[in-house]
């Protein structure tokens, strides 16, 4: 290959091979492309859970009668309760403020009979400082007094061939283990932010120290630099994202359903929109301490607060909604979630991709005219 592409491709491999070699020398660029994704994802995969247990509830029983009895023994035999028996409300009460229980379960002294009549009561008091935590403890209790119910109503009556019985399952996460579609929300979170902060912090730093500036009397192009810049991150990126899929399969046991094709693909698109949102900020603002700033509250808080991986955004009021579009770690989060869980499901894979493709070219943009800017 001769001419000008010839020209082109070794300057390019040129400005690839000095990155790298400044990379290796430079124990930061490790430090936040492998070791920082590491800790990230066993802090935050160990660390953070949706699933409730362990709770534990003081049970009162002003009815000592066997209906009563039987149902405390479904709170003591469960995994999500630490039952502990009172023999008051007094005593509950003081255990509830001292947060020694959150959550007091009271059998009234008519349970037994009204059991027997069909239409028993159960008083259930949950602490309510945590209003979500408050709302699980309460269906749980619920779900433990039900199943009670159930085998004493199938001990005493045989079903029938006119009752129905209902069978529930849950698709794609039958353990109901809330690791499951945390974890690879936390990828997501964790490539976002390493992604945009290793491009930002390196780059910025060279424009500090006027290292730049060198390439400004070379014949290199804006897009030669770019270029340059983004493959030996991407890389480097590539391989903390390896660490954080290898535990999140082997550590938090997460089922991969999905191609490693698909996800390869996604995931060295996303990186790229991160590397190239890192590329952006630096070059437009040239200093260490605005790109870190910047960074974390152009990448790391959206990818939070607006993906979609904590909060449920068809929750949130149509305008927040409206923004979350703009947020590419929306679409990667979709796409990760499903590979991990359900596996390719092209009708989400494909429109999602097409999204982060266009961020990414976006992206890429929007760095090349600030680099481009301060090329002149």
């Amino acid at each position: 290959m001769t001419g000008p592409l010839a020209a082109k491709a070794r300057r390019v491999w040129a400005l690839i091979r000095k990155e790298g070699r400044q990379v290796l020398r430079d124990p930061s660029s490790f430090a936040i492309g492998l070791v920082l994704p590491l800790m990230l994802i066993l802090l935050f995969g160990y660390g953070l859970s949706f699933d409730v247990k362990h709770v534990p509830v003081a049970i009162v029983l002003d009815d000592h009668s066997a209906e009563a009895r039987e149902m405390a023994a479904s709170f003591q035999l469960s995994p999500y309760f630490e039952t502990h028996m009172v023999g008051t409300m007094a005593e509950a009460n003081e255990m509830m403020l001292a947060r020694k229980v959150d959550a007091v379960i009271r059998a009234p002294s008519d349970f037994g009979r009204r059991v027997q009549q069909g239409n028993a009561q159960l008083q259930i008091l949950a602490h309510g400082v945590d209003g979500n935590r408050a709302r699980i403890i309460e269906s749980y209790a619920q779900a433990a007094v039900s199943q009670a119910l159930a085998r004493r109503a199938a001990e005493q009556k045989p079903a029938s061939s006119g009752q129905a019985v209902m069978q529930s399952r849950l698709w794609f996460n039958a353990a109901n283990d809330s690791r499951y579609f945390l974890v690879p929300g936390l990828i997501v979170l964790i490539i976002t932010l390493v992604g945009a902060f290793m491009t930002a912090m390196v780059v910025a730093r060279e424009w500090e120290r006027g290292t730049f500036e060198a390439l400004f009397v070379s014949p290199v192009r804006t897009d030669e630099i770019l270029m340059g810049k983004t493959v030996p991150y991407l890389i480097l990126g590539m391989g903390g994202l390896i660490l954080c899929l290898l535990s999140a399969k082997f550590l938090f046991q997460v089922p991969f359903r999905g191609s490693l094709p698909v996800l390869a693909g996604a995931s060295m698109l996303y990186l790229l929109v991160s590397v190239s949102i890192g590329l952006w900020i630096s070059s437009s603002v040239k200093s260490q301490y605005l790109a870190s700033q910047l960074t974390l509250l152009a990448t790391f808080m959206p990818a939070l607060m607006l993906s979609g991986f904590i909060y449920d955004l068809h929750s949130v009021p149509w305008a927040i909604r409206a923004i979350s579009y703009l947020v590419p770690a929306r679409y990667f989060v979709s796409i990760l979630q499903t590979v991990f869980l359900a596996g390719d499901v092209w009708s989400i894979i494909l429109p999602n991709g097409l999204m982060l493709l266009g961020a990414a070219a976006l992206m890429m943009m929007l760095a090349r005219r600030a680099t481009q800017k301060s090329l002149d």
